[in-house]
């Protein structure tokens, strides 16, 4: 094996320890080099777990979160400190949605249906 290709390995391949809390650490020399923030995106693939740089896309409700805050007269920083409340709340009630849905698919929460949401005309 030539040394590049050793060097790499060396670089591309680490043992780390998860602790009882299911908790790892990113060796310091991967954090760098993926320029990793505060949160990370985690998902599986084959059968491994690929944890990668979090990629934020402008939110969808971005628009209509700054229309209804000026509307309301919000202006200058109160209307970025209102726009950062906001856009938690939004990612707060994805999430929640999101585990909602994993709880109905594994079977352990009964879906509503139509009558559920708006009533029964009876």
């Amino acid at each position: 094996m030539s040394t590049i290709a050793m060097e790499r390995d060396i670089m591309d391949r680490k043992i780390i320890s998860v602790s009882k809390k299911r908790q790892i650490t990113i060796p310091l020399q991967f954090y760098k080099h993926l320029n990793l923030g505060s949160e990370v995106e985690c998902s599986l693939e084959d059968g491994k777990i690929i944890i990668q740089p979090l990629h934020r896309e402008p939110s969808e409700f971005s628009v209509e979160i700054l229309e209804d805050l000026v509307s309301q007269g919000y202006s200058g920083d109160e209307l970025v400190e209102q726009f950062k409340v906001q856009s938690k709340n939004i990612k707060k009630a994805v999430t929640n949605m999101l585990e909602e849905a994993d709880a109905i698919a594994a079977g352990e929460k009964k879906a509503a249906n139509f009558d559920d949401i708006f009533g029964s005309e009876d």
